[in-house]
């Protein structure tokens, strides 16, 4: 029995979906799959306006202009997050303030944040590390003595939740994924939410290659040219179709995925009881929205040994990002503070496989395996 790390779920009318569109004769950007979409997420978690991209990544480039982001300018990031959350930055020539996770759960520390803000600071970067939201109430408030903007990186965020608020829907800006490998999907494919009016119109000409196209189809103007800086984020609605039939099936594919993380978290009780690795940590103002299930094992070598152990079972365990503070590309230009959570997650952070269609049998192989590597 292989069990890979993820398997992409179809929930059943992606295909007609798409032939739909196809069909229409309206498979570019902004047709109506794209327009159900963004209606949905809306309506279902008060996002004052959603816009489909092509990526997660897109919607913070998006995000990154929309913040008026120019060189000379500090953007304030977890470490421990994927290089897309900050690159987006980086190219609008901001300079990272790289801080550290908290001690029991990678999000960042929102206590080390206000001692990291300078002249030169414009943004805080929240990322809500496997679904479960940052500390958003003293984020907010720091951003709002020092005038910040704030650009929650909700990739792994979708349905998930702050003291009862939706994530992404408390900064200024949020930014979601739908890769392969999230809870609903569309391939590859993103959404950015905007949560302050003043920014729809021209979030609408960057999404729009700087044009105000979008103004022009809804008869605002007579003819529509380059008004600003923008690039082509907007999705096919091919991508839209597939992603559309995901989220009909939303609240299906949550149950599931909740049970299989609640199945995972009780079996490695008694492994935490013993000490031998640290179960995820849910504070009480977040919820959980199963998007993965990882624990953190003791060190480096116990870690690689567990990889391998896994591995040689069928079963493709994997581990999960590099502090950044530490690449190759940030290293010469990160101040020499430690960042020793960051590091600790790096290290010793592990993730099991976790998808829809997993069988009770496949995970017993998963669990099983794992506690028999403990009991050697």
């Amino acid at each position: 029995m292989q069990i890979p790390f993820n398997k992409p779920f179809l929930a059943g009318k992606e295909l007609d979906y798409i032939k739909d569109a196809v069909h229409s004769g309206k498979i570019s950007g902004d047709g109506a799959f794209t327009r159900k979409c963004q209606q949905y997420f809306e309506h279902r978690y008060g996002f004052l306006k959603t816009l489909l991209t092509t990526s997660c990544t897109d919607a913070l480039e998006m995000a990154a202009i929309l913040s008026n982001i120019k060189p000379g300018d500090e953007v304030i990031s977890p470490s421990y997050t994927f290089v897309s959350t900050v690159n987006a930055f980086v190219l609008r020539g901001a300079r990272i303030h790289f801080i550290d996770s908290h001690p029991d759960q990678p999000n960042m520390n929102e206590n080390l944040i206000e001692e990291a803000i300078t002249k030169r600071t414009k943004a805080i970067l929240p990322v809500h590390y496997a679904g479960v939201s940052c500390n958003m109430d003293p984020i907010m408030k720091i951003a709002s003595k020092h005038q910040l903007m704030v650009i929650e990186d909700a990739a792994q965020a979708i349905d998930s939740f702050y003291k009862g608020k939706p994530l992404g829907s408390i900064g200024h800006f949020a930014a979601f994924s739908f890769h392969e490998t999230k809870n609903i999907i569309s391939g590859e494919g993103g959404m950015i939410a905007i949560n302050r009016k003043p920014f729809i119109k021209r979030a609408e000409i960057i999404r729009e290659k700087g044009t105000n196209r979008s103004a022009f189809f809804r008869g605002e103007v007579n003819k529509y040219g380059w008004v600003d800086i923008g690039s082509s984020f907007l999705p096919s609605d091919i991508i839209a179709a597939f992603l559309f039939a995901q989220i009909e099936h939303l609240d299906q594919i949550q149950q599931k995925r909740k049970l299989l993380w609640t199945q995972y978290h009780q079996a490695m009780l008694l492994l935490e009881k013993e000490g031998k690795i640290r179960l995820p940590v849910i504070p009480g103002y977040a919820t959980n929205n199963a998007h993965m299930f990882y624990f953190v094992c003791r060190n480096l070598k116990e870690r690689s040994a567990l990889l391998k152990h896994l591995k040689s079972k069928g079963i493709l365990a994997v581990f999960h990002y590099l502090s950044l503070h530490k690449s190759a590309f940030y290293k010469k230009i990160h101040a020499k503070r430690k960042l020793d959570h960051a590091d600790r997650f790096t290290n010793c952070l592990i993730r099991l496989p976790l998808f829809y269609d997993m069988t009770n049998q496949e995970q017993d192989k998963v669990i099983g395996e794992v506690i028999s590597f403990y009991k050697k």
